[in-house]
């Protein structure tokens, strides 16, 4: 329940997006890791602490101006007691919980007479104790950028709180994507790094498709470090990256097999469909079966050659969603084997980034989390000239969709 009431609050919440390490304990407000001045004129980490009213999920404001502390006798950068702020003698004790008591109360009025919100509050405290603690240490500081750990009390998959979303306002644009189910077929160069920017959103399942194993090429066009004693583990591609991600979030599923006709009916529950795959026969099969279920989906595709001793080559995202299927599919490879540019199947760690970025930016926009005035259903970047060419459908080429 504290992180649900530290995120409904304003002044809370900007204590914690700010970095601060704050929380609710037993009837207190605790703010963790803030640096003092000891009386060995030292730098150490003490805590903040005030009692705090809540009625329902509402946080009220302060009931007072004081702060308990848990440490040593707080001090000025002397090694003399801090006596502007120290209104308790040494016999003072107020149990927070057995393991956090105050020995010191803390008196520090506003002008005012009333802090408006904890926020104020608890900033004044820490720049009258961190003006101390920065003459002997300029590098200490309250904003430690602890994790936030979920506490259970909201529908996050997350284990700890996306204060990234949070911190920059734009929580409601990434609750877009809540709740959606999405399948990834084929975990190699590209289809590893869509996983990686899919696992960061608020989607609630991620399905991995993919029957190989974890190969020594493989880490060389996957995002993070593979460690040696992991490749001589054999796990196959998507329990690797299964156990990787789940790190991060639940809702991580692997399917350690290929799709085929046995089971591309696993496919029609989703919301959307990644394909990065090279597999003709295979992608055919599975594109026929999104359209007969109405599943929008993207193909992602790189066809690299060499030039010389130069790489050259295009990059390819291909949307099909109901209202252009037909036109998507002209765009959408399904050889297996013959001479074309994709046959030396050249895969590079940048390049496969670029084209999952261009496919989840691409999804993205049709959940209406970026700006999408073109709406473009096929885009290609030429390497070599930087070049991005779009296909638009013609309804949509004088922009006077919606």
């Amino acid at each position: 329940m504290s992180q649900r009431l530290i995120s409904l609050d304003p002044g809370l919440k900007r204590l914690r997006d700010e970095g601060y390490d704050i929380a609710i304990i037993a009837g207190y407000l605790v703010i963790n890791h803030v640096p003092y001045a000891t009386p060995c004129r030292e730098v150490a980490a003490g805590t903040l602490a005030c009692a705090i009213t809540v009625f329902g999920d509402l946080v009220q404001p302060p009931a007072d101006h004081t702060m308990r502390f848990v440490g040593e006798q707080p001090c000025t950068s002397d090694g003399a007691p801090h006596s502007k702020i120290i209104n308790s003698d040494g016999s003072f004790t107020e149990t927070i919980t057995p393991d956090l008591v105050a020995r010191y109360s803390f008196s520090s009025k506003p002008p005012s007479g009333q802090y408006s919100d904890f926020y104020e509050k608890v900033t004044t405290y820490v720049a009258i104790l961190g003006t101390e603690a920065h003459a002997l240490d300029p590098s200490a500081t309250a904003k430690v950028f602890r994790p936030c750990l979920n506490d259970g009390s909201d529908d996050s998959v997350f284990h700890y709180i996306d204060t990234a979303s949070s911190r920059t306002g734009i929580n409601a644009v990434s609750r877009k994507l809540l709740g959606q189910r999405i399948a990834i077929v084929g975990l190699g160069g590209t289809g590893s790094y869509i996983l990686d920017l899919v696992a960061k959103t608020w989607v609630k399942e991620i399905h991995l498709f993919d029957g190989d194993k974890l190969q020594q090429h493989n880490a060389f066009r996957t995002p993070g470090a593979i460690s040696k004693d992991e490749l001589e583990e054999a796990h196959s591609k998507v329990d690797f990256l299964t156990s990787v991600y789940s790190k991060l979030r639940t809702g991580i599923i692997s399917h350690e097999y290929a799709v085929d006709e046995t089971n591309v009916h696993e496919l029609a529950g989703m919301n959307f469909v990644f394909l990065s795959m090279t597999d003709g026969n295979a992608k055919k099969l599975i594109v026929t079966a999104l359209e007969e279920n109405g599943t929008p989906f993207i193909d992602c595709g790189v066809g690299l050659y060499r030039v010389d001793d130069m790489l050259a080559g295009q990059i390819r995202t291909t949307t099909s969603a109901p209202g252009h299927r037909e036109l998507a599919r002209t765009h959408v490879p399904f050889s297996d084997g013959e001479p074309d540019e994709y046959d030396q199947n050249i895969q590079i760690a940048e390049v496969n980034c670029f084209n999952a970025t261009m496919a989840v930016l691409k999804w993205k926009k049709l959940n209406g989390v970026y700006l999408d005035l073109e709406r473009e259903f096929n885009s290609v970047y030429v390497l070599d000239g930087n070049t991005m060419i779009n296909n638009v459908e013609e309804s949509d080429a004088g922009n006077d969709h919606p």
